[in-house]
């Protein structure tokens, strides 16, 4: 037995205490390497999304809120052809004001390098198409009788914001809008002019026609190009991915807002009186391009009687069904 004291004693409980230290400090430098290793991984997620091309991000930020509109009954509907005339003319209405807003701040930061790359105006821009469809759906005084709700006033004003403070966050909007019509818009051309037996000729149907676009898919592909090319940061890309999924947000809250204002205007009987006013204007617009027989103007009175349905239901679904489909059809075709 060793006395305390004794060098061999004394040489133990140094080196238990070493021991000790020694463990200590194997649990510290196990903790820093653990620490560098997350530091490593979060840096390596990091720029990993810094260098994913920010359409693939897009998409997959908004599949979620996507995935929500496509599984609404209205959508389903709209496809089924159930459409009227009045939800028509009132959705056309809201996209007037949210591209006339839209492309007031692309024109003020076309030369912006957070979006000039992506600035196709000939190719791309509704203002002038809508403006086509407005006066043929409401006529010449288009602009005195167009509604603009709350949601669409909100939508609008959030467009202007971004484009005067946050002009990076545009692209959000423009690609969600413009790739989305660009990719779905044959599609809901078909449709509208089966269901609301528009004219052949395309009349009330520009919004869905491209014509500075020859090819949608290279062009599509030439948009993601530009627009992955963007110089980004990860904490602007996030911003940017917010944006797009508020866009659809701020879309939902639209139908909405044309839900209930569809529902006022059934009970003051305001689709009736917007099936006169169309059948009036198809026939002046017949004399305009020369007389016309009995038979087909039977049958442009008979199609103009047959645009609305008479189940109230359909009437306030298309104000739901048509913008969902702009946005749900469109975006995943991209």
């Amino acid at each position: 037995m060793q006395e305390p004291g004794s060098p061999a004693q004394t040489l133990h409980s140094v080196l238990g205490a070493e021991g000790k230290e020694e463990s200590k400090g194997n649990k510290n430098q196990q903790g820093h390497r653990r620490k560098r290793r997350n530091m490593e991984t979060s840096q390596t997620h990091s720029s990993e999304s810094v260098s994913r091309d920010l359409s693939e991000l897009m998409k997959e930020a908004t599949k979620e809120v996507h995935e929500q509109a496509e599984n609404t009954p209205f959508m389903k509907n709209f496809q089924k052809g159930q459409v009227s005339l009045h939800e028509f003319k009132l959705v056309t209405a809201s996209l007037y004001f949210i591209y006339s807003a839209l492309e007031e701040e692309i024109e003020c930061n076309k030369d912006n390098p957070v979006y000039a790359p992506v600035y196709f105006p000939a190719e791309l821009h509704r203002k002038a198409a809508l403006e086509k469809d407005l006066e043929y759906l409401y006529g010449s005084n288009w602009r005195e009788e167009i509604p603009c709700p709350e949601a669409t006033q909100k939508y609008v004003e959030r467009l202007h914001y971004i484009g005067k403070n946050r002009p990076e966050l545009l692209v959000a909007h423009a690609y969600t809008r413009y790739l989305g019509d660009l990719s779905g818009g044959q599609v809901l051309k078909k449709i509208a002019q089966k269901a609301l037996q528009l004219p052949s000729t395309g009349e009330g149907l520009a919004f869905f026609t491209f014509d500075g676009v020859s090819n949608a898919t290279k062009f599509k592909q030439l948009y993601r190009s530009r627009m992955n090319a963007l110089e980004m940061d990860l904490a602007t890309k996030k911003r940017v991915l917010e944006e797009a999924k508020k866009a659809f947000l701020l879309n939902i809250q639209v139908f909405e807002a044309l839900q209930e204002l569809v529902s006022k205007d059934q009970e003051n009987g305001h689709p009736v009186q917007l099936k006169a006013e169309l059948r009036a204007r198809n026939a002046n617009r017949s004399y305009e391009h020369g007389p016309v027989s009995g038979k087909e103007r039977e049958r442009t009175n008979t199609r103009c009687t047959e645009m609305l349905p008479t189940t109230p239901l359909v009437r306030w679904i298309l104000a739901l069904s048509f913008l969902a489909t702009t946005v749900a059809v469109g975006l995943f075709a991209m």
